[in-house]
């Protein structure tokens, strides 16, 4: 078993085991590289399909290349896919230069009325410790209270593979299978897996010599320099890079706090 195989037993023990313990569970879905390899792996680990719904935060602020990726997979995956949505920012005119606020309104409020509506008890993220350094700060199994609130400081240990998956009503978890993934790995198991891409992560699909690294609202989200064009050329670039992988992403560019900030509001 190499390392890659090892990360992917990982990943599919974990979504065994929380699909077992919840009888609603969702999965959470950006459309970036992160989710859609997390949708891989669901199919790996429960036989072709995902057994769960698929949830997709639309923010109205979205690249059209994701809404066109997201259509051709739900199409060729059969996915149940939820569409959650929250324009009470338009309405506030709430718009990116307050980023906190917006992303609590379009994104969280959103999943919040999500979660609400459908009785989910837990939800699968696709986030990984590498990302940022607030993110590495998460549990495998890690709970929010009833206004989404995450208690960092008070965490239960993970030791072993043992996980605390125990949620008091008031409760709902979060569940990350593939928060040991780095980013490089992810594009590993993309090329061995030959999952679909969303060709915004290419140079050149909208300006010569740069593509994103990771995709989020067109409004705070910009590209950085590159000339690889394919999966190879990206997991060649990635080796070498000294460039932060959210380094486009505008609310990691906020005062140092303002990730701890939102992921302490319930942001993904």
């Amino acid at each position: 078993m190499d390392y890659l195989d090892a990360l992917e037993s990982e990943a599919i023990y974990i979504m065994r085991e929380a699909k077992k313990k919840f009888r609603k569970i969702g999965m959470l879905w950006s459309i970036g590289k992160d989710s859609t390899t997390m949708i891989g792996l669901a199919r790996k680990a429960f036989y072709g399909r995902v057994p769960f719904p698929v949830i997709y935060i639309d923010t109205g602020k979205h690249f059209k290349e994701m809404y066109e990726f997201r259509d051709k997979c739900v199409d060729e995956w059969s996915l149940n896919l939820i569409v959650s949505k929250n324009m009470k920012a338009d309405e506030e005119r709430i718009g990116p230069e307050d980023k906190i606020a917006c992303c609590d309104l379009r994104k969280t409020q959103a999943l919040k009325e999500t979660i609400k509506e459908h009785k989910f008890e837990a939800l699968f993220l696709g986030i990984r410790r590498d990302e940022h350094g607030v993110r590495a700060k998460e549990r495998v199994f890690s709970p929010r209270n009833q206004d989404f609130r995450w208690d960092y400081k008070n965490q239960a240990p993970e030791l072993w593979d043992q996980y605390k998956t125990n949620a008091s009503q008031s409760q709902h978890l979060r569940v990350h299978p593939i928060l040991s993934f780095t980013e490089l790995d992810v594009w590993r198991y993309i090329k061995r897996e030959n999952l679909p891409v969303n060709p915004l992560y290419f140079a050149g699909a909208r300006q010569k010599g740069k593509r994103y690294r990771s995709l989020g609202c067109e409004t705070c989200t910009g590209p950085t320099e590159s000339n690889a064009e394919t999966v190879d050329e990206i997991i060649e670039e990635i080796k070498s890079t000294k460039t932060a992988e959210r380094s486009g992403r505008a609310q990691d560019k906020e005062e140092a706090d303002a990730m701890q900030k939102l992921r302490a509001l319930g942001y993904m």
